[in-house]
Parts: structure tokens; C-alpha cells; sequence
């Protein structure tokens, strides 16, 4: 057994203990202000109306000389673009419901078009959910080498024609019919976005050369909510729609949910969305494979890793989902403004940005794309960009994910863990207990009980946003939530939500008990094992972004009926998706806290650990926030929800001035600078003849190892890391290595990684092998340029950004390097 402290970042940042102070942040006040047109918001950020704007701008607005004029400019990764496919069965003929026809798509995209026109080079081909920028993609490389997709609209066709054939239809005239009837697709576009817009429209021109018939549909977010993620996939709305995802709300190390996300039927976020009364799609084996990796089912990073490769191989192969290119995006700060946090996965807009940045005002003017586009509610609301984006400046966690490492570290909680996995199991202690939803109330776990894990939490409690003191209380009713909607255990449960319960059970399933030590200590037994206990610790973490009693209140709402917690049950209910910063569910809410103050309730996660006159108080607090603010956002963060106002497109955060908070101004400071690893230089030569040894010196810049990836025309590949913490390494290729390449160009992906800093320095080249002796130059497959690597460099344009840790792409028809400027 091992025990670890929680020490490491957040103690290197701002010291050992938990400071008390009166702010946690430089500013008194953000302005979250929407502008739709990026144009204007890029002249309202230059001129210091806007600080910063919280969307991608396009490269080609910033790329010419002067234009960069007043402005940092910072590149992010961490979002991409897909296409989600239906394949509902149904009374129509619909091709996508083939798998064949599905992943024909891979075919008819052409991503490399994509990324060199569409995004303006600014991204890079992605096939899988894995981008090359996510810590896990090096695993799953040579499993996404092996599907060799690249633009084949030839083949396509004839995978879709074969598909639509099988079903019945027929050919006439160039155009394809069922029963006389042209068949029919439905391609959702999102017209707001330009990328995501042009994609559509290829994509649609495509398919009406098969000799189909396509309905485009144009829209926004919004409309998505209701024609794509809020209708039965049966009735066939539509076909195809231009998804678009923004990175994390924080990078990750070791991803557990995102195959579970973008593949697989549990988590609610396939065709369905497990809506009970819609078709729903199906996938036992991903399903299986993803909730082992959610669940910490491996007993090694080796088995782990094998888990993603087969679970990505799957995905892909279903295509229910697209990827097509995963994005560079540039956010533009005013040249005045400091203390800007680039974290990898969410970019500009993290969490740490408002809260760490320095204007000389007071308050921080913030430009967004949408004001608003989904509900708020911490159940199965909060789920767009544009949301978490002001949420993650309300609300702090318990545990958050290091910008620039991924991995784990206490913000509000710190731990210890002990663990007895992956093989081995340790006692509960006594008066560890769970909740029984059948008998609705907390019992102690039998004698004898034990659990993989074991992580003991200490909690920096401090107010509410509406005064109250943050307490044991929360934590229990939070994990009392998770419990009761995770778990289904009977027909006639109430406590039920289609999108939300899938998620929870999973985490129901590994949570055994918990055991309040003291006031602000618990200890939380689970069966979870992983290889980073770190990962252990975030696992276990229990804690809460709202006060329990309006938890209790949106249970109530939910409960009666009058709301939904997530989309498609509001949809199909034809009720309120609940919005805590709408306010008529404000008001509802606001109904429900006073029934159960007048009442004298005390919910039944509280009976015998909470008197009438404690609720009655949080009660009091909750009604009077709402009626004060107009809004039931509450919650614990450095900024609270100060108003929102539909008629101005604007929402107001203001600091938490309270003496209970527990960090100060600057806690976050450390995050500013980051030192990014470098492929600095690399030898390749033009042409390699096959029998021959292959060396290639490669030098590198803050890097600690060199992971390369070698592919040939006829398939096979060779790969390998390489030790470059003395900042320089040879890759060598002995003569059967080279021989197995086959004649015509070969590609060579390199790597740089360091241990401190997972953003790796990507370099792409390519050469050609040949055989010994005269030979004609050999044919180069499609996509492949079949010059030499010195004379293939077509930099883009690309001005120095101003600010720490930027990147810009640099792109080439040969190579394809990230580097910073």
C-alpha cells in the first residue's frame, strides 16, 4: 500500500496552506458582453473596448503586416470538428443506418482540404477523437495508421451505392429512388460558424453527385439543441450535422471519458441520447470497453492503453461520429491586459484567465460569441462552451487539472490516498456509510466491507455566495445526488433522468461509502484503482458547486414535472429544460425553497444531521439571493453571478469580497509562463535506398523524449522513443527496416514530449525509398508530394505573437510542424 499526499502544484504556486483573504481576483468585475461578428469583436479588443474575446478569430484577420496592431494574439488547441451521423432505422430509406455507408464518410471528407483552405492551415487532420495534442494520442497512432484514409470520393460512392442497394433502392435517371421516391438526406448546417458552414455545403454537394437527394438545414446552436440532440433520431430530421466542440474546460492527462462521450451509447451523447422513448443507438462492446476505462478496469497503463486502441478502433470503424480536424484556434487580448492563462485544453478562456488577469481597471471587459445557448443547471445543464466558459469563473472545484501537465491537483480539497489495487482490496472502516434508495436513508456498510481505494479528504469550506457557510452537509447531499439518480431500482423510479442517470451509475457503481471524520474532513471508500493515484484521489473527490437546498429545490421542480434536468427530456416532455439564470425557473425555484421553509422541511439525505432552524436559514438565503439577483446560480467561486440581461446580450460576474474565501489575489500566478518543448532541428535526407541504414540526428529544446512514427507506401511502419533529455537523439532504421518500406514516399512523424509540460513539438516530413540500382521515380500515392524535403518548405505567413507559450502553425504540403514564434 502507498499513501500520497496532495501537495505538488498548487503548494509550488502560492505556499503550503490555505491563505484567507478578502479577493481572490485583480478586478471587481467582468462583463461578459456577446458579439456575434468576429470582425468587430477583433476592432473592439484592438481599440481596449474589449480586453479579450473569448472566440476564435480567423487567421487570415491577423496574419497580414500590421494587423496584429494593439493585440496579443495566443494559440490554442483542444477543440476539433466532426460530423455526427444518424443511423436510426427507419420507415425511410435512410444510407447512414449501414455502417458501410457510414464510414464510407471517412472517404468522402476531404480533410486535408479541411485544414489548408478551410481552416487556413490553422489545424491538422484527426480521425479519431484523439487529437495529436491529447496525451493519449501517442498510444493509439498506429492503430489510426492502419485505416489509411484519404480523400476517395470514387470509393465512397461505391460504398454508399452498395449500402443503399442492399436496401432496396435503385438508380434512375442518376438519381437514387425507393418506390419512386427520391431518397433523401438531411445535412444540419451550422450557419454560424464559417469553417463548419463551408463543410456542410461539400459535404452536400458530394452526396448530391451520388446521386442523392439533400435537404440543407441552416442554424445555430440553439436549433441544434432542438432538430439534432432533441428530436427521435427515427424521424430522419436529419442525416448529417457539422458538429463543432471546444476544448475541455481544463486539460487532461489521462482522458476517462472522452471515448465514452464521442463513441458510445451510455454516456448519452450518441443518436438517442437515451431517451427511452426514442430509437436509441447501440454498442455493447463499446459501451464495455469505454466504462472499464470511466471505471479504472485495467490493472496497468499497458492494459489501459490497449483498452483505448480497441475501443478506438471501434468507434471509427461504427463512424457514427466523424472527426475531421482538430483545431488551432487564435484569441486576440488587448496588448494592455496581463496575467492571461493559455491552459492546453480550454485555451484563453480557462478558468484562471479572469481570475489572474491585470488590466489597470477594475473591471474586465470579456467578449463571447453567444450570450446564451443552453440551460444552466449543474445536473445536465452547462453543457456548451459558451456556459462553462462564465460558470468555471463561479464556481471552484474541489480538484482541478493542471493547464499545462493534466493532472490532478487540490484546489478547495486537499487528500490523502490509500490503495490497495489493482488486485487487492483493504477494509471500510466502521461507520462507513452509503444511501439506500430503497429505504431512503443513509446506512452503515455490514462488518467485513471493503473497497479498492480509500482517499481522505480535507476541505478549505468556506461561504456560499449567499452568505451561508459551506458545510458537511453539501458534501453529503452531493453525494446522496449521485447515489439516488445513479441508481434505477424499480419501474415506478422517480429519480430518474435519461441523459443524466446513465452517467451517474457509473459512478454510483464504484463509490462503496463515506465516513465524516469531522467538520470538514471525510474519508471516501471506492472501488477504483489507477496507476496515478492522483487520478485515485479525483475519482473519490466529493464535493459541490451549489448549496444542497437548491439541489433539494430542482429536485422538487423535477420531480413534479414542471422541469427537466437534461435536453431530451425536456423535449420529449414538452417542459422546461431548467435554467437557473432564466428567471421564471429562478422563480420556481424560489417557490420550492419557500414551501419548504414554511413546511419545516429537512430532505431526507439531512434527517438526524440537520435541525428546522439550520434549513430555515439556508432556506431564508436562497429565497432572499433570487429575489435580490433575479437568478439562482449560487455557488462558492472568486466571482459571482451579479445579472443577466437578455435585452443587452451581457452577464456581470462580480468579486467575491469576502473574508471567508480562501485565496487571495495572484494564487494562480505561476500559471502564466510555460516553457514548451522543441524539435529544433532534424536531418533527412531526400531519398533512401531500401537495404540501406537510415539515421536521422534530431535536436530538440526542453524536451525530455523523441516518440517517431515512420510509415511506408506499402503499409508497414516502423516506431520508437527516444531518450532526448541531453537535447539531442539519432533515429536509426537498419537495412530490413528500410526494405519493408516499399518503393514511393514515406512519411516520418516526430514528437518532442517533456514530463513537465504534455504539449508535444509535432514534426512531419517525407522522403522517398528506392530500390537499388537505375530505377524510375515510383508513382507517389494520392495526397503525397513527391518533392525533396529541403525544397518543399511553403511556410504561411505568420507575425510574432506577443504573448508566452503562443503558437502558430506553420504548414507545408510536405511537412506539418507546430512551433512557437
Amino acid at each position: 500500500m502507498r499513501i500520497l499526499p496532495a501537495v505538488a502544484a498548487v503548494l509550488l504556486l502560492a505556499g503550503a496552506a490555505w491563505a484567507h483573504g478578502e479577493k481572490g481576483t485583480y478586478v471587481d468585475d467582468i462583463r461578459f458582453i456577446q458579439y456575434l461578428d468576429e470582425s468587430t469583436a477583433l476592432e473592439e479588443v484592438r481599440h481596449g473596448n474589449l480586453d479579450l474575446y473569448y472566440s476564435r478569430i480567423s487567421p487570415d484577420r491577423i496574419e497580414a503586416a500590421g494587423s496584429r496592431e494593439g493585440l496579443q494574439v495566443f494559440s490554442s488547441t483542444g477543440g476539433s470538428y466532426s460530423i455526427l451521423v444518424n443511423p436510426a432505422e427507419s420507415k425511410e430509406i435512410n444510407p447512414f443506418s449501414s455502417r458501410e455507408a457510414r464510414f464510407a464518410l471517412n472517404y468522402l471528407v476531404d480533410r486535408g482540404l479541411i485544414v489548408d483552405e478551410l481552416m487556413g492551415g490553422y489545424g491538422v487532420p484527426m480521425v479519431s477523437n484523439y487529437g495529436p495534442f491529447d496525451p493519449d494520442y501517442l498510444h493509439i497512432l498506429d492503430q489510426l495508421e492502419s485505416f489509411r484514409f484519404e480523400y476517395n470520393p470514387a470509393l465512397a460512392d461505391g460504398m454508399i451505392s452498395g449500402a443503399l442497394e442492399d436496401a432496396g433502392a435503385s438508380k434512375v435517371g442518376g438519381m437514387w429512388q425507393s418506390e419512386g421516391e427520391p431518397v433523401e438526406v438531411r445535412v444540419f448546417i451550422r450557419s454560424d460558424d464559417p469553417v463548419r458552414k463551408s463543410i456542410g455545403e461539400i459535404l452536400a454537394s458530394e452526396l448530391e453527385d451520388m446521386g442523392l437527394a439533400v435537404q440543407r438545414d441552416y442554424g445555430d446552436l440553439n436549433k441544434a439543441l432542438v432538430v439534432v440532440y432533441g428530436s427521435d433520431p427515427a424521424e430522419l430530421k436529419w442525416s448529417l450535422y457539422t458538429e463543432g466542440w471546444g476544448g475541455r474546460s481544463a486539460f487532461v492527462r489521462y482522458d476517462p471519458l472522452g471515448l465514452g462521450q464521442m463513441y458510445s451509447p451510455w454516456f448519452s451523447s450518441m443518436p438517442g441520447f437515451n431517451n427511452p422513448a426514442y430509437w436509441n443507438y447501440e454498442n455493447v462492446r463499446l459501451d464495455e470497453l469505454t466504462q472499464r476505462i470511466f471505471t479504472g478496469n485495467f490493472t496497468s497503463a499497458e492494459e489501459r492503453a490497449d483498452l483505448i486502441r480497441e475501443a478506438t478502433a471501434e468507434g471509427v470503424s461504427e463512424s457514427v461520429r466523424v472527426f475531421l480536424a482538430a483545431k488551432v484556434d487564435q484569441y486576440v487580448v488587448n496588448s494592455g491586459v496581463e496575467g492571461i492563462v493559455n491552459d492546453f485544453g480550454a485555451g484563453v478562456p480557462s478558468r484562471f484567465t479572469p481570475i489572474n488577469a491585470r488590466t489597470g481597471s477594475e473591471t474586465l471587459e470579456i467578449g463571447v460569441k453567444q450570450i446564451y445557448q443552453g440551460a444552466w443547471n449543474p445536473v445536465m445543464g452547462l453543457s456548451d462552451s459558451y456556459s462553462t466558459q462564465i460558470w468555471n469563473t463561479l464556481f471552484d472545484p474541489g480538484i482541478f487539472k493542471h493547464p499545462y501537465t493534466g493532472e490532478s491537483f487540490a484546489v478547495r480539497t486537499d487528500w490523502e490516498v490509500e490503495t490497495a489495487g489493482p488486485g487487492e482490496r483493504l477494509a471500510v472502516h466502521p461507520g462507513t456509510i452509503t444511501w439506500d434508495p430503497s429505504s431512503q436513508e443513509w446506512i452503515e456498510l455490514p462488518p467485513g466491507s471493503t473497497a479498492v481505494s480509500r482517499a481522505t479528504f480535507e476541505m478549505a469550506f468556506a461561504d456560499w455566495h449567499n452568505g451561508q457557510p459551506m458545510d458537511m452537509n453539501d458534501i453529503l447531499y452531493s453525494a446522496y445526488f449521485v447515489l439516488e439518480w445513479g441508481s434505477s431500482p424499480g419501474e415506478d423510479d422517480r429519480t430518474h433522468d435519461s441523459e443524466y442517470t446513465p452517467r451517474a451509475a457509473s459512478s454510483a457503481e464504484t463509490l462503496v461509502g463515506l465516513r465524516p471524520i469531522d467538520g470538514d474532513t471525510i474519508e471516501v471508500y471506492i472501488d477504483y484503482w489507477h496507476f496515478d493515484e492522483s487520478e485515485i484521489a479525483d475519482r473519490a473527490s466529493v464535493w459541490s458547486p451549489m448549496p444542497w437546498e437548491v439541489y433539494a429545490a430542482m429536485e422538487e421542480a423535477v420531480l413534479d414535472g414542471r422541469a427537466s434536468f437534461s435536453r431530451s427530456g425536456a423535449v420529449s416532455g414538452g417542459i422546461s429544460w431548467l435554467s437557473l439564470i432564466v428567471p421564471q425557473d429562478a422563480e420556481m425555484i424560489r417557490g420550492y425553497l419557500e414551501d419548504m421553509r414554511s413546511s419545516g422541511t429537512i430532505p431526507a439525505p439531512l434527517q438526524g444531521r440537520a435541525g428546522e432552524e439550520y434549513t430555515a436559514s439556508r432556506y431564508s438565503s436562497s429565497i432572499s439571493w433570487v429575489d435580490e439577483k433575479g437568478h439562482a446560480v449560487i455557488s462558492n467561486g472568486p466571482f459571482y453571478l451579479e445579472g443577466y440581461s437578455p435585452e443587452s446580450r451581457t452577464i456581470r460576474a462580480a468579486a467575491f469580497d469576502d473574508e471567508s474565501y480562501p485565496f487571495e489575489e495572484g494564487r494562480w500566478g505561476g500559471f502564466e509562463e510555460v516553457r514548451l518543448p522543441r524539435i529544433t532541428g532534424a536531418k533527412v535526407p531526400d531519398i533512401v535506398v531500401m537495404g540501406d541504414t537510415l539515421e536521422v540526428p534530431v535536436s530538440t529544446e526542453d524536451a525530455s523524449s523523441l516518440y517517431y512514427f515512420l510509415s511506408g507506401p506499402g503499409g508497414d511502419h516502423a516506431s520508437g522513443v527516444l531518450d532526448v533529455g541531453g537535447g539531442s537523439a539519432v533515429i536509426r532504421l537498419d537495412g530490413p527496416a528500410t526494405s519493408r518500406l516499399g518503393e514511393g514516399a514515406s512519411d516520418l512523424r516526430m514528437f518532442a514530449v517533456s514530463d513537465e509540460v504534455l504539449r508535444p513539438d509535432i514534426y512531419e516530413t517525407s522522403f522517398l525509398a528506392l530500390a537499388a540500382g537505375p530505377a524510375e521515380l515510383p508513382p507517389v500515392r494520392a495526397g503525397q508530394a513527391a518533392v525533396p524535403a529541403e525544397t518543399g518548405w511553403l511556410w504561411a505567413a505568420a507575425a510574432a505573437a506577443a504573448a508566452a507559450g503562443a503558437m502558430v502553425l506553420l504548414r507545408s504540403p510536405v511537412r506539418r510542424a507546430f512551433s512557437r514564434l
